[in-house]
């Protein structure tokens, strides 16, 4: 077996750029020095006076983040597919010969970024990029939430008890290694889906409750370019409805009208949206215990033509980078949630950018 040389590389790489490298894509389109200064100012190494290995590169660091979000990989696949993929080399700039940040040292670069609460910003960043490329906030916003998985935890009734009143378990203060391992934040919820239709033709007369545990997503999205303009991260038993009066609308959008599902429908919200000066089009509730009036149906079902647009950011999230908490705790939770939300975001201005190439 002859050894690979230079040209054998290069016509691999180009090999891959023609089957369609999404890494290459995004190297192309997206600018990724621009989060040098925030990640400069989270992290806020030393200036090597000390000696010492020098840290890797923030925006190397930073682009790892981002295979690993896009591929749903843990820190380990992570160290093992850089060394192994030529695609993921070159979108981070490595050659052969280079070192490659391990495991631990991925760990290390996120843990302090999620410590320094610094996914906001960078979401903001990216933002403003958007901005700047001309896709502002336009024609109205749409809320949602979903649910997103976490590893379940095994308590009793008497710690589930005090975890809820937001005290730690006596059994576990001195025991920090337990501690360490357990999500004191994360809830169990009911997630609620329609029934199947039986063997028989049949429809149950109710839907389906399946217990849940986890985090939960809320987003803002423009209605114009469907992407994600506000943001939080909840505990899965989290109220929908009062997230919206934290800070999930978007004042910047160039038009008023906020679409969401029945879970938004309060006077709190409709007094909130109008005092702010945001034209409520949320789903109305049936009325309790009468028919839902025809007028509101097909009020509703208008709406929903609109509204249902959320519901492929969080597909999109789901099938095509497998979201799901490995971690422990909200903060966490936070910064992989954020991360998905930028690389959302990433893969959405793609599409995009093709698209007014084409047009």
């Amino acid at each position: 077996m002859k050894q690979p040389g230079f040209f054998d590389v290069e016509e691999r790489l180009a090999r891959l750029s023609g089957l369609g490298d999404q890494l290459e894509a995004f190297s192309r389109t997206v600018d990724f020095e621009v989060f040098r200064p925030d990640l400069e100012l989270a992290l806020a190494y030393s200036d090597g006076s000390k000696g010492g290995r020098p840290p890797f590169d923030p925006v190397l660091m930073f682009k790892i983040l981002v295979i690993q979000t896009l591929n749903n990989l843990s820190d380990e696949r992570t160290e093992y597919l850089i060394n192994d993929r030529l695609s993921f080399m070159r979108f981070l700039g490595l050659g052969l010969s280079d070192r490659v940040p391990d495991a631990k040292t991925v760990w290390l670069f996120r843990e302090r970024l999620t410590q320094a609460g610094a996914i906001e910003r960078l979401f903001d960043r990216f933002d403003a990029t958007l901005r700047n490329a001309g896709y502002l906030p336009m024609s109205g916003q749409i809320l949602d939430a979903t649910l997103v998985a976490a590893p379940k935890q095994r308590n009793t009734n008497t710690e589930k008890a005090d975890l809820r009143a937001g005290r730690i378990p006596e059994d576990w203060q001195d025991k920090p290694s337990k501690l360490s391992h357990k999500d004191r934040h994360a809830r169990w919820t009911l997630k609620f889906t329609k029934a199947k239709r039986q063997d028989d033709g049949t429809i149950p007369s109710t839907d389906l409750a399946i217990p849940f545990f986890g985090y939960k997503s809320h987003v803002s999205i423009d209605r114009k370019f469907r992407l994600i303009r506000k943001w939080k991260t909840t505990d899965a038993a989290a109220s929908d409805g009062a997230r919206l009066r934290e800070g999930l609308l978007d004042k910047t959008n160039t038009a008023s009208s906020v679409w969401a599902d029945t879970a938004y429908r309060s006077k709190a919200n409709e007094d909130f949206m109008d005092k702010e000066g945001f034209v409520s089009k949320v789903h109305r509730k049936k009325p309790h215990l009468k028919p839902m009036p025809r007028h509101i149906q097909k009020s509703n079902a208008g709406k929903s033509v609109i509204r249902s647009r959320v519901e492929h950011v969080f597909a999109d999230q789901k099938s095509q980078t497998g979201l799901f908490i490995r971690t422990v705790g909200i903060t966490r939770a936070t910064m992989r949630i954020g991360l998905a939300n930028i690389v959302y975001n990433m893969r959405r201005f793609l599409f995009l950018e093709r698209l007014n190439a084409s047009a």
